[in-house]
């Protein structure tokens, strides 16, 4: 189950980056400008983030296989359309399809965690499908690489279909229901827009989607820089990706095995002090090593290592803390904190990336500020959280 959910999971960010080593082939085959192709990720994002509000309602209504069945078919479809594009045009509009369809793993399967489990037991299983999720940013560029290299940006799109297809496949056989009949909600717009108000309205709940979103958001400035930073900044080629994916890919498998490790030894708090004590720490390194020194490797990367080893062991906390807060509509909550992780990615691929990758320094900044960002997210959740505890129950 752990394998299952984390392969839905993964076909979110396996295609974003799995392409990132073909961006020069891209532009000279179809004759567009850099911009335009890293415009393909803004494409994939944007109706990314509109469909994950959806995906959780949708199954909070007709079942978290059947929707997830239906969404991943989907993404095996326009990843066929992907391949065979004909225009950096059509590219963007297949691109389009693939983001509309991409997030329902990942938005049903946080569901389907607390659908099974609960306390330590779901904060463990979460951290078990991070292990497995950790893997697909990592490999997606190393595999696009090589793929890039041997045959050509085609292919990379070609394994999308492969890897879609398997997964596809495998929840036929192998995906239960985890939400039965009487605990489903009907589907109408004004109960719908009820749900999302209610969620989207909470304060508590919007400033720990907005942590968990800034945290990963301050790495994930270097994943969508990727070819700036590998080609421009550190002088590599399409098959050094490795350098960058590698590291952070590592960091968050050990930090979602720590936290995994952690649950039940330590308080939730406890867990979170060390997460972002380990973050500001690398933050502070990456900037200061920058400001100091020209870019190089290791240095340049060992930071990012333990950042996200940071960022992972507080994800699982979370992430169950936003759900919790919806006990009775968590595929809603789950598609609402999916929303706003999704936006502020959007925001870093669209505009603020864009901004920082001509120099090492500029993203390292970046990096610290978001981090910064993330963190008095979290404090005012704290404040918030303490004000509820005090106030006295309703009637």
């Amino acid at each position: 189950m752990p394998f299952l959910l984390a392969s839905l999971s993964a076909l979110g960010p396996f295609s974003i980056d799995a392409y990132l080593p073909s961006f020069r082939d891209i532009a000279g085959h179809f004759s567009a400008s850099p911009l335009l192709v890293q415009q393909t990720i803004t494409a994939y994002l944007l109706p990314f983030g509109a469909m994950t509000l959806f995906h959780g309602a949708l199954s909070d209504s007709f079942g978290r296989r059947r929707v997830t069945l239906l969404m991943v078919a989907i993404f095996v479809l326009a990843s066929i359309g992907c391949m065979f594009a004909w225009s950096i045009e059509s590219l963007i509009s297949f691109r389009v399809i693939q983001g509309l369809s991409a997030g329902g793993g990942m938005i049903i399967g946080r569901a389907m965690v607390r659908d099974l489990f609960d306390g330590v037991e779901a904060q463990r299983l979460m951290s078990q499908i991070a292990v497995v999720f950790a893997i697909a940013p990592a490999l997606g560029p190393i595999v696009g690489g090589w793929l890039q290299v041997a045959i050509g940006w085609r292919a990379v799109f070609g394994f999308l279909v492969v890897f879609s297809a398997l997964v596809w496949l495998a929840c036929w056989k192998g995906l239960p229901e985890t939400l039965p009949m009487e605990r489903r909600h009907r589907m109408h717009p004004v109960t719908l827009l009820q749900g999302y108000w209610s969620a989207l309205s909470s304060g508590r709940f919007v400033l720990l989607a907005v942590a968990l979103t800034l945290n990963f958001s301050a790495v994930f400035v270097y994943i969508v820089s990727a070819p700036a930073f590998i080609f421009g900044i550190l002088k590599r080629q399409e098959t050094e990706f490795f350098w960058l994916f590698g590291p952070i890919t590592a960091g968050m498998m050990l930090g979602t095995a720590l936290a995994g490790r952690l649950a039940g030894r330590l308080p939730t708090a406890g867990i979170l002090l060390i997460a972002y004590g380990t973050m500001a720490a690398s933050a502070m390194g990456n900037f200061l090593f920058s400001l100091t020194h020209e870019a190089s490797l290791p240095w340049s990367i060992v930071p990012l290592f333990f950042y996200v080893m940071g960022s992972a062991m507080g994800m699982p906390s979370l992430t169950i803390m936003a759900l919790d807060l919806f006990p009775h509509r968590r595929g809603l909550a789950s598609s609402c904190q999916g929303f706003v992780q999704t936006s502020g990615n959007t925001v870093i691929t669209a505009l603020v990336a864009p901004a920082l990758w001509s120099s090492a320094l500029s993203l390292s900044l970046g990096m610290l500020t978001i981090y910064l960002m993330g963190g008095f997210a979290l404090a005012g959740y704290s404040l918030l959280q303490r004000a509820h505890m005090k106030s006295p129950p309703a009637g």
